[in-house]
């Protein structure tokens, strides 16, 4: 079994990043924290509270696992999920360059990962949309 809050290491394209996936209360709320190998003490953690709509650990769930009321779901233990979220942040220029801590909130994030899973649009435009007859 895993020990809580062991550092993993995924490697996205050329960059190292180490990742740990932790529970705190109260307010209960799941944490997701990536870095850097090559940026020591620069964080980013991600942060998800439970509250209207937002389910954390509890119930059903384990540690790690986070959901909306609708039909998001997201296990914050699993590599490739990490990977869609290093993507998503990377895209949104949240990822630390410097030493540091930047703590966020994650929902944003999630729903951003949600929508694609689910082939949501949201918002952006297709640079060569096809032709309409």
């Amino acid at each position: 079994m895993r020990r809580k809050r062991a550092p993993r290491r995924l490697v996205v394209d050329d960059a190292v990043w180490v990742w740990t996936v932790g529970h705190l209360h109260p307010p209960c709320r799941e944490l997701l924290t990536l870095r850097r190998a090559d940026i020591p003490h620069g964080l980013l953690r991600l942060v998800f509270q439970e509250g209207p709509g937002r389910v954390t650990q509890g119930g059903t769930m384990g540690q790690g696992q986070v959901a909306d009321t609708k039909d998001g779901y997201l296990n914050l233990n699993k590599p490739g999920v990490v990977r869609r979220f290093v993507d998503e942040a990377t895209a949104r220029g949240l990822l630390p360059t410097t030493p540091g801590v930047r703590e966020i909130d994650g929902w944003p994030l999630f729903d951003a990962l949600v929508a694609q899973e689910n082939g949501v649009d949201r918002g952006v435009s297709d640079p060569d949309p096809p032709d309409t007859p």
